[in-house]
């Protein structure tokens, strides 16, 4: 069976179990799953978590390139459906040594310069694509009404921090500095991203800040990495996942980080930055069974106490990365909306 076909049918025993009815997911999925705060695991989320761990392998079980192919296939069977009439259009950005490349997301009607989201990928600075968030950067730019910029930065091992995060702030740059030809507002141009990606939204703001802009208006961060030293209670809590747990993300950080990097560099973890003023507002979404949950907390109360506004969305049932599952769990494609509406608001204002 050739790969497409295979992912087909695998999209479709998912979307099949997970429209079961809620007795029968329950009995599938196991007894309720609590945290610490006694908010209940989605018993769908707590299915699909289950079935992962049948399903796939670890990604440190194989090569990079291996698990660079399973994150893809994960995510396209759990997946929203990709909006239609959404324009894209490939570029070429600058890099920090080169050119990457880039999609340009536009809705159909698009009038006039449009504010913008350059947005980060996740995927552990190791194994995301820009193919693999294709329908989520659609669906941000048809739902907010706004041109969305996804960069493909250096990924790790092949290329260690800083360099996810240098090419990230030259490609902010790069947008910046060519709005007029793109078509975006220079001064309606936002960051985010998903997990890694929110880490590298965070790290942008605080360059452009100490280096001299450009800045951007606005910071969107979905479950942000944000403390690489893993210190925090949710690490213990939840350090069996669901999805993402203690070993995955050990294997994360040692493709990213040398044994010589300082974990606490703030272009690493922006949560020890020496001064959190002066940066732009911001969203900030955390899930309640993800060991990230009180990264993105603490780098909200961080934000706040140095006067910069910010809004926290609370997911209390989910899981780390159920942006990219809104196609298998109907309360992520709920909190996914909530977010991009937030961003959109404040973009289109």
């Amino acid at each position: 069976m050739s790969g497409q076909r295979l992912e087909r049918l695998e999209r479709r025993m998912v979307r099949g179990l997970m429209a079961l009815p809620d007795a029968l997911v329950r009995r599938l999925a196991g007894a309720p799953q609590l945290n610490a705060a006694g908010a209940v695991l989605d018993v769908r989320a707590q299915l699909l978590a289950r079935l992962h761990r049948v399903a796939s392998r670890p990604y440190f079980a194989g090569t990079v390139g291996e698990a660079r192919r399973e994150y893809a296939r994960g995510l396209g069977a759990v997946d929203a459906p990709a909006p239609a009439g959404i324009v894209r259009r490939e570029l070429s950005v600058a890099g920090a040594v080169g050119p990457r490349r880039a999609f340009l997301y536009t809705p159909p009607d698009a009038r006039g310069a449009l504010p913008t989201l350059v947005y980060f990928h996740g995927g552990g600075f190791t194994v995301g694509t820009l193919e693999a968030y294709d329908a989520g950067c659609r669906t941000i730019a048809a739902r907010a009404g706004i041109a969305v910029v996804s960069v493909d930065y250096r990924l790790a091992p092949e290329h260690r921090f800083p360099a996810a995060a240098d090419d990230a702030l030259a490609a902010f740059r790069w947008v910046a500095a060519h709005a007029a030809e793109l078509g975006v507002d220079p001064e309606r141009l936002a960051v985010g991203g998903d997990s890694a990606g929110g880490n590298l939204s965070a790290v942008v703001c605080l360059r452009a800040r100490d280096e001299g802009g450009p800045r951007p208006c606005f910071q969107w961060l979905i479950y942000p990495a944000t403390d690489m030293t893993r210190a925090l209670r949710s690490h213990r809590e939840h350090a069996a996942g669901p999805f993402l747990d203690e070993p995955m993300m050990t294997w994360f950080l040692a493709q990213y980080l040398a044994p010589s990097d300082d974990h606490r560099h703030p272009h690493a973890s922006p949560l020890f930055a020496a001064s959190h003023a002066s940066l732009p507002p911001a969203h900030v979404v955390v899930a309640g069974f993800d060991p990230l949950r009180d990264e993105g907390l603490a780098y909200a109360d961080a934000l706040r106490t140095a006067g910069v506004p910010v809004s926290v969305q609370q997911a209390p049932t989910l899981v780390h990365g159920f942006l990219t599952m809104a196609g298998a769990l109907p309360v992520a494609r709920l909190a996914r909306d909530e977010a991009i509406d937030a961003l959109g608001r404040v973009l289109r204002a």
